[in-house]
């Protein structure tokens, strides 16, 4: 009975308490991982969402020096044949389609931030996926499912504003998405 005795005193295994800690260890660990996968996605979207937005500015503000240069020196006391030549340089195929009052993204739009009176004065263009191609920006979506981009034009002060209606964590424009901080 000895010789049993101490073979099984020698036989050495895994106890209970061990493997509870181990089982523990790897959820922490796993949900650190999932954690920072998760941030890591976050933080690529919104970096995704800017860069759009930023090629998109990039080329409104093309349109909108156009439109500002056919304003004249002193955009206060242009002719109205100098503002419909701006209002001109922003319409065209690949410029997008004015949002005008009863479109039925406006109420969209101005739950976003985009006010009445840009609608009513002719400012605001939204951008389809076909609009983008033909200004050079490709595969990016701009739709109902994606979000629609919009573009915000004030001829005077040479500026276009460039919103998302999905936008991120409730910021629509790149102005606001640019302060937010990750």
């Amino acid at each position: 009975m000895k010789k049993n005795d101490s073979i099984e005193s020698n036989q050495k295994g895994i106890t209970m308490i061990a493997l509870t800690i181990t089982i523990i260890l790897l959820f922490i660990l796993s949900g650190i991982a999932i954690y920072s996968g998760k941030d890591t996605i976050r933080r690529a979207n919104l970096e995704e969402l800017k860069t759009n937005m930023l090629l998109i500015q990039t080329k409104a503000r093309e349109f909108v020096e156009n439109a500002s240069f056919d304003l004249g020196i002193d955009p206060q006391n242009a002719t109205e044949e100098m503002r419909a030549n701006a209002q001109n340089e922003l319409n065209g195929e690949d410029k997008g389609t004015l949002v005008e009052e009863g479109d039925p993204i406006e109420s969209e739009l101005l739950s976003i931030g985009i006010s009445q009176n840009d609608i009513d004065n002719g400012n605001v263009y939204k951008l389809t996926t076909q609009n983008l191609e033909n200004m050079g920006i490709k595969d990016v979506e701009s739709n109902d499912t994606d979000g629609w981009y919009v573009i915000v034009y004030d001829i005077t002060n040479t500026t276009a504003e460039i919103y998302n209606t999905i936008g991120y964590e409730g910021k629509y424009s790149l102005t606001d998405l640019e302060q937010l901080e990750l």
